[in-house]
């Protein structure tokens, strides 16, 4: 699997090792928000770390033809990053997926595609309309219209040279190990930090959450049964606005729950996503396992305070990039 030591990618290899008996070999670049930490206290005998790019094509020969299945998770993917510097967009997500799959067409691999909701734009705030399979592409961002070009990719592959693959399209992942500069975790370590929570604008943008851990399992289900050229849509019905996200962290971390501070608001800030996940739900069976967005919060902010060793690099100068940005 790509992007093994990052976020919502260490999760899965977590989840993999937990839940089954496969061996994992990890092909990560370790940028800087990919940790060698994130897959500590992992058996050797099952994990694999591979320091790498998805852009070297001899390598990625030579981890494919060694697996049996491949899936792909590695991506630049946060949106303020890309829209001050695109181009490492374009080189991982675009041409890093593009040299996978003329790997796994070499080899005639089972491929699995991890892609977002952000390929879809923004939905009104305010109504019952959701993400859908079949809705339209309308990326915001270069690393929304990065993450489309990809999808594109994959399915493109799928057509024309009849490999197996399976897509998923998922909705805004929070839990362990997900870096400091994201929404969630930065707003938990300001607070153990003694700092104050940062609110993008007024607040009123929609996301729809899934803890990690969910994801996973999702995935996992779609690799196992997903029917090969599909598209899966995952979501756990977890839509939250930034304000009430802000005000939960801050009512389980023992403050008042208006006790923020407003930032500039993000540029071309999407509005609203939301995921209809029936054809996951009822073709495939899965369920998410964290219902409650509160306690999966809660175990959340319990795993930051317990690992300050793993968040702790990287918070100064996460800030210090926030702070030039006027956020």
């Amino acid at each position: 699997m790509t992007g093994g030591a990052g976020f919502i990618g260490s999760n899965f290899v977590h989840y993999l090792v937990d839940q089954t008996d496969h061996q994992v070999l990890v092909l990560d670049k370790l940028t800087y928000a990919g940790h060698r930490e994130s897959l500590d206290g992992l058996d050797p005998e099952r994990v694999e770390l591979v320091v790498g790019d998805v852009c070297d094509k001899d390598l990625v020969l030579e981890l494919v033809d060694a697996s049996d299945a491949v899936v792909h998770y590695a991506a630049e993917s946060h949106n303020d990053n890309s829209l001050s510097d695109p181009m490492p967009f374009v080189h991982t997500n675009v041409v890093g997926t593009a040299v996978l799959l003329e790997a796994v067409r070499q080899f005639a691999k089972r491929f699995h595609h991890v892609s977002t909701d952000e390929v879809y734009g923004d939905l009104p705030l305010n109504t019952p309309e959701k993400f859908h399979e079949h809705t339209a592409y309308k990326p915001s961002s270069p690393y929304s219209a990065s993450k489309a070009a990809s999808d594109h990719l994959v399915r493109a592959w799928s057509r024309s040279f009849g490999l197996e693959v399976t897509l998923s399209n998922c909705s805004n992942n929070y839990g362990p190990y997900q870096h400091v500069e994201k929404f969630i975790p930065r707003q938990i370590t300001n607070l153990l930090d003694g700092g104050v929570a940062k609110l993008y604008g007024a607040g009123t943008n929609v996301r729809d959450w899934i803890h990690t851990e969910d994801h996973s399992s999702a995935v996992y289900r779609i690799l196992e049964s997903g029917r090969s050229g599909e598209t899966y849509l995952i979501g756990a019905d977890g839509e939250l606005n930034n304000r009430d996200v802000i005000s939960m962290i801050l009512e389980l971390m023992g403050k008042s729950p208006d006790e923020f501070e407003h930032v500039a608001d993000r540029p071309g800030h999407d509005l609203r996503y939301a995921i209809d996940a029936t054809k996951l739900r009822e073709e495939l069976g899965w369920e998410p396992k964290f219902t409650s967005f509160r306690e999966g919060l809660a175990d959340t902010i319990a795993w930051y305070r317990g690992n300050e060793q793993w968040w702790r690099p990287q918070k100064a100068a996460t800030e210090a990039r926030y702070a030039k940005a006027g956020q």
